[in-house]
């Protein structure tokens, strides 16, 4: 049967071929009208899903294009934030520091490092302390004309004399050497016995060493730790800074630490929170604007409903029941 329709096939074509031009328009209509008819239905219903295909293709790529908008915008805006503040911890500094960008490295054991895009030609020097709108990222360890590299506050070897807001309490920080989430938390050691610290106290650094000066945000103590010591006590600390977070910081020159920071992180503090409070209070005031519109158009309201209501009711009342009206007195009295 397929070698029968396949002769026919060819004698048609040949047929077709040799008709006069007059003859074979009529024959080639007739063929697309009858023979071939289902094969360009299924030509069509080709090509429209092929169009569907195509617009489905190009809807998904619009939904990931704007997927992707979508988390660069929340990265630029957390971006945005953390420059800003890094700006205003520069205005709070004044002088004696150099603004770097941060390169992490992928490599075992970069995780404790970072590179840094100022060096020797900036008035970088090893020794000079890092730290972040939030506090101490870490210290330099190495220079070169263009560049420097720094360790974070979690490297085994990096020390701290730190002590609490109040100075009552001193102690070495150092990276808390445990197991999982808890390796990337610090440890307060060499507490005297008698200092006491709650939960939520910020420690500082405490100048002493001549490495850091006094006042940057170490972190906050989370809980008291048990060892054998009897003489002194250990705490956990949370850190203020994620070196994992940090894109940008500030190099504390030599002369800048020599002067101290004391009042930097306080100062950078207060504007937070004075941002906060007139953030707080622009939103309060909107709430009680709208709540006054909101009770003046309901009071109008009621007002509106309530003459409504008595003028139905004086259209209601029978005539009689309606007191007349007292007459208007003549004017130039009664003739």
């Amino acid at each position: 049967m397929d070698t029968a329709l396949l002769v026919a096939c060819l004698a048609a074509s040949v047929v077709a071929l040799v008709l006069p031009a007059e003859t074979r328009r009529p024959v080639a209509a007739g063929l697309r009208r009858s023979v071939l008819a289902p094969f360009v239905q299924l030509q069509a219903a080709a090509e429209r899903g092929r169009a569907a295909i195509a617009r489905r293709d190009e809807a998904v790529a619009s939904a990931d294009s704007m997927t992707m908008r979508a988390m660069a915008v929340a990265s630029l805006e957390r971006e945005n934030e953390r420059l800003r503040r890094l700006l205003g911890l520069g205005q709070q500094l004044r002088w004696g520091f150099v603004p770097a960008e941060v390169l992490h490295g992928r490599g075992l054991g970069e995780e404790f490092t970072l590179t840094l895009t100022a060096g020797d030609a900036a008035g970088v020097r090893r020794l000079s302390p890092v730290v972040a709108p939030e506090g101490l990222v870490g210290m330099v360890t190495g220079t070169d004309p263009r560049t420097s590299q720094a360790i974070v506050w979690s490297h085994p070897d990096f020390r701290v004399s730190a002590m609490s807001t109040d100075g009552k309490a001193f102690g070495i920080v150092r990276p808390h050497l445990g197991s999982g989430a808890s390796r990337y938390l610090l440890e307060m050691s060499n507490v005297p016995f008698r200092n006491s610290l709650p939960a939520g106290t910020l420690i500082v650094s405490s100048g002493l060493g001549g490495t850091y000066p006094r006042g940057i945000p170490v972190g906050t103590v989370m809980q008291e730790l048990q060892t054998s010591e009897g003489w002194a006590r250990t705490y956990l600390i949370r850190p203020s800074v994620l070196p994992s977070d940090v894109t940008a910081v500030m190099v504390l020159l030599p002369q800048r630490v020599q002067a101290g920071v004391a009042s930097v992180w306080t100062s950078v503090a207060a504007a937070d929170s004075a941002a906060r409070g007139i953030a707080a209070a622009g939103d309060s005031a909107a709430r009680r604007a709208a709540m006054a519109e909101v009770m003046a158009r309901r009071a109008a309201a009621d007002s509106a409903a309530a003459r409504d209501s008595l003028l139905r009711k004086r259209d209601t009342m029978p005539t009689d029941s309606v007191p007349p009206r007292p007459a208007r007195a003549m004017r130039g009295g009664m003739r």
